[in-house]
């Protein structure tokens, strides 16, 4: 949920620093930013143990976990695999079979996208 007086958009992600109990409101640190909440705003903000690798694009964090399952098929692309390796800043850790990894590393398909962007920046 965005909310404007606080400058927090759906999608940022930040990190609990604070819980006061006796002024019932939490301090969420959005890159060095502090941000309050009182415990009535609560409906505002999730929980992110886990976030999907398309998610995670553009972001880096200290450590990544990936699961690599061959019942996700689908999921198992190079580019896929590249994208959770580079958002780990210290440690990436693979977590599933041999198979799935090697499944994920040999399927380099690009899907072809159809964005018209090359009718859009014809002169």
């Amino acid at each position: 949920k965005n909310n404007y007086e606080k400058d927090v958009y759906n999608g940022d992600i930040g990190i609990i620093k604070n819980i006061n109990m006796e002024l019932k409101e939490i301090i969420i640190d959005y890159d060095g930013r502090m941000v309050e909440y009182g415990f009535y705003e609560m409906d505002e903000i999730n929980h992110s143990y886990a976030i999907s690798i398309h998610k995670s694009q553009g972001s880096e964090f200290r450590c990544v976990i990936i699961p690599l399952l061959t019942s996700h098929y689908m999921l198992l692309q190079r580019n896929l695999l590249y994208t959770a390796l580079t958002r780990a800043r210290e440690l990436a850790i693979l977590v599933g079979s041999k198979k799935a990894i090697g499944m994920a590393v040999s399927k380099n398909v690009v899907e072809k996208r159809y964005t018209s962007l090359k009718e859009l920046i014809q002169v």
